[in-house]
């Protein structure tokens, strides 16, 4: 049973939508990069453990905290006899263990994942056992893209190769799985310990005055043009939408990248250069969302 479900990070919603609308440094460029990799191949873990048949309790995204100390798990995964952790890494290319470190075949060094994951290893353990839980925990290092390959990968370790993975599924739905009220307890606590908000968010200064005006496509992120009274067009890939889900996504943005500015007709007006009508603004904003204030001063939620 999925408890919850896995959502982009804010950093990375931030910076899609700064993306088309300012000119991105290139550290802030990379990390987009880096971000939306990282995403992806979650996504694809995800649809992978779809295959995953016996009893279990799935948490994705969960950020603890123990002892001051922050930490990121990807997946886990509480079945009856052992806990599942997951760290999930969509790199490609030819890679190998040099020692304690991590290099591409060019030799060029890289973060160790397995550093990662001892790290969060090492801390829910702590954190478990502060909590009174004590079922043995089973780390993965998993890498989803089927163009990864570790040479000369080591016999015994946590890592779960592209070509291993049909077998690391098989291998877990052969274990016969019965929860009881002690897993759903950890469960539940778990993810009231779940730390919203990451601290450590990194996305660069800007300014309503600075940033491109105008109406951007949800599904590639350049901008749209009008294409008739109540329908817009993506001239980069195509998508035709209509008025009232381009002004909920323009809304939605605008609030994301400015939250302590009211959400007000005039304000969206501004936002799309001009693009959406007023009317119309006014309209799809009653329809759909609360109304505040009166006349001039109106805003909605």
């Amino acid at each position: 049973m999925l408890l919850k479900e896995r959502t982009k990070p804010e950093e990375l919603v931030i910076l899609q939508a700064l993306k088309p609308r300012m000119e991105l440094e290139e550290k802030d460029a990379q990390n987009l990069w880096t971000l939306e990799k990282g995403y992806e191949g979650e996504v694809q873990f995800d649809l992978w453990f779809t295959n995953h048949r016996v009893e279990s309790l799935i948490i994705n995204d969960l950020r603890l905290e123990v002892n001051g100390t922050l930490f990121q798990i990807d997946s886990f995964v509480i079945t009856q006899d052992r806990l599942h952790l997951f760290e999930v890494k969509n790199l490609e290319g030819d890679y190998y263990l040099d020692g304690d470190k991590f290099k591409t075949v060019a030799g060029n060094e890289v973060k160790n994942p397995l550093h990662q994951l001892n790290r969060a290893e090492i801390l829910l353990k702590q954190l478990l056992k502060n909590l009174g839980f004590y079922i043995p925990l089973e780390p993965h290092l998993m890498f989803i893209n089927p163009e990864f390959a570790l040479l000369q990968a080591p016999l015994k370790s946590p890592i779960i190769l592209p070509n291993q993975l049909n077998r690391f599924m098989d291998k877990m739905n052969r274990t016969s799985s019965k929860l009881t009220s002690k897993h759903s307890k950890l469960a539940e606590t778990l993810l009231s310990l779940h730390v919203k908000k990451s601290p450590y968010t990194r996305v660069p200064s800007y300014d309503l005055e600075m940033l491109r005006k105008g109406v951007i496509c949800e599904s590639c992120g350049e901008f749209l043009e009008s294409y008739s009274r109540n329908k817009y067009i993506c001239r980069n890939c195509n998508s035709l939408e209509y008025i009232e889900s381009v002004v909920l996504h323009s809304a939605k943005t605008f609030q994301l990248l400015f939250p302590e500015r009211k959400l007000t007709t005039t304000a969206i007006y501004d936002w799309s250069d001009g693009l959406l009508p007023i009317k119309a603004i006014r309209r799809v904003f009653q329809n759909n969302l609360s109304v505040n204030g009166v006349f001039s001063s109106t805003y909605y939620e």
